[in-house]
């Protein structure tokens, strides 16, 4: 005689088989998962880093469950208990985390059980794992892009504390790695600063719509339960900026989307690119064949075999990290292109590359930061061992490849030539220099004047480098003043 499922003893799992073996569905498979689809499905060994969000988005629904009456205060008040002694025992390295849960999500719950019984079984009502899980990591999203404003911030002025010290420099600026006019260091260094602070603001804008409440969602379809959705948001600061709660208005694309993860990790990776680009440059600047500058010895590495090498290992290991996280972007896109509606397993994928995005963009900016404006010192609190500018160097290479030949073109044009043909007239003038082997400047007034008698003595002025850099003085140029105009703005901008 055969016996029932309900009197056989297999399908009767003591509470704490359910509490601490079996999964939160366990009951209607007849057989144990393997250990191998075990960890090939499990994610609680990445995930775990979203315990705080977890705990936050539990506490919030089980605040508002009481206030709905869904839950008892005394449950809430047993949920608030275990979970603190909960919090106390991951920050000190007691919390065992099981495999045979999966994932940070059920590990917390079943201990909570643990701790609470009925009561946290009651937590999970109103809910899935799928809102459950887009929720934290929201929260925990949200958190790490307030971290790398911060960072963004602390690189912008580094910048601007070189671009300072360095307003007067004179470097070649290129345009296709040739020698086109000469610019202020500082200038240079203020375009970088740009491109950062363009950065911050899409990290801001990301954040708007990062911070938006899935949880309510419950698996796809909403949930029976008179749950006060707002109420949570209002408890998560899921907020916009006049504090009226951000909720998401369709409970299918809450559970499914992932478009804050890959828009996230698209101006991470354009932030990687411009220390990429960055990087690019102080790698040639530090190279003897320009010797523009030094970094810090902390910061480059030596050969195991030429003694005489000093390589700027982070700036090329920053360019490597570049492609890493530009490759992110492509796998979270590639990840969701073919998704039906709504939440699929293949969403778990999303965690490990937008983890690895963070934390590969905060070291990168928080080295940065440091290497190029130096480290402040303990007693006197001014930054030390930044980047060394060799001027004489950046002025001597300025000098070559005729970078003052615009402004000999631009001389002629107010002395009422057409554009065209100053261009034109200046290029043979080039030509000329190029064949006596010396600089425009230093071509004797009376060949200058062969090419057009309207030159005269003051040309030389506008020949030097200095007054090259000084004749560009308008809104975004790199004559001096401009340069210290545009310091004001960011100094005012990030303090």
């Amino acid at each position: 005689m055969s016996t029932s499922p309900a009197s056989s003893p297999a399908s009767a799992p003591s509470h704490n088989q359910l509490d601490t073996k079996a999964q939160a569905w366990s009951a209607l498979f007849s057989e144990p998962m393997s250990d191998l689809v075990k960890r090939y499905t499990s994610s609680v060994f990445f995930d775990k880093r979203l315990w705080q969000a977890d705990i936050a988005g539990s506490l919030a629904h089980a605040e508002m469950l009481a206030a709905q009456g869904i839950i008892s205060g005394e449950d809430h008040a047993s949920i608030q208990r275990g979970m603190a002694q909960i919090t106390e025992e991951i920050e000190s390295g007691a919390f065992e985390w099981k495999l045979d849960l999966e994932d940070v999500h059920l590990n917390i719950e079943a201990r909570l059980t643990q701790l609470v019984g009925d009561a946290g079984k009651r937590l999970h009502t109103g809910r899935s794992r799928n809102d459950q899980v887009a929720t934290d990591v929201r929260l925990w999203l949200r958190g790490e892009i307030d971290l790398i404003a911060d960072l963004l911030k602390e690189l912008q002025v580094s910048l601007v504390d070189v671009a300072e010290q360095n307003v007067e420099v004179i470097l070649p600026g290129f345009t296709h790695l040739q020698v086109a006019q000469p610019v202020s260091f500082g200038h240079h260094m203020l375009a970088y600063v740009e491109m950062f602070a363009r950065d911050a603001e899409r990290m801001q804008d990301v954040r708007r719509r990062v911070n938006v409440l899935p949880l309510g969602s419950a698996a796809l379809a909403g949930t029976t339960y008179p749950l006060d959705r707002e109420r949570v948001a209002r408890t998560l600061g899921m907020v916009d900026g006049n504090g009226a709660p951000m909720v998401c208005q369709n409970s299918l694309d809450a559970v499914s989307d992932r478009d804050f993860a890959i828009e996230f990790t698209a101006a991470a990776s354009l932030c990687m690119v411009h220390v990429s680009r960055l990087s690019e440059e102080l790698i040639i600047w530090m190279s003897q064949n320009f010797g523009f500058i030094k970094i810090a010895d902390r910061f480059t590495t030596g050969s195991s075999i030429m003694p005489q090498k000093k390589n700027p290992d982070v700036p090329e290991l920053a360019r490597g990290k570049t492609g890493r996280v530009v490759g992110h972007l492509m796998g979270l896109i590639t990840l969701m292109k073919g998704q039906p509606l709504a939440y699929n397993k293949d969403n778990q994928e999303d965690k490990e590359p937008l983890f690895d995005t963070v934390d590969t963009l905060k070291d990168t900016l928080r080295i940065f930061a440091e290497m190029v404006g130096g480290q402040p010192d303990a007693a006197t609190g001014r930054k030390e061992g930044g980047i060394a500018v060799n001027a004489q160097a950046m002025e001597q290479a300025a000098q070559k490849g005729y970078a003052t030949a615009t402004d000999l073109a631009d001389y002629l044009v107010k002395k009422g030539l057409p554009f065209r043909d100053a261009h034109e007239t200046v290029a043979h003038a080039v030509k000329a220099a190029v064949s006596h082997g010396v600089d425009l400047s230093e071509l004797p007034l009376a060949v200058l004047q062969g090419f057009h008698p309207a030159i005269k003595k003051d040309v030389f002025d506008a020949l030097s480098l200095r007054g090259s850099l000084n004749a560009r003085n308008t809104l975004g140029g790199t004559a001096p003043a401009q340069v210290r105009a545009q310091l004001a703005r960011h100094r005012a901008r990030l303090a």
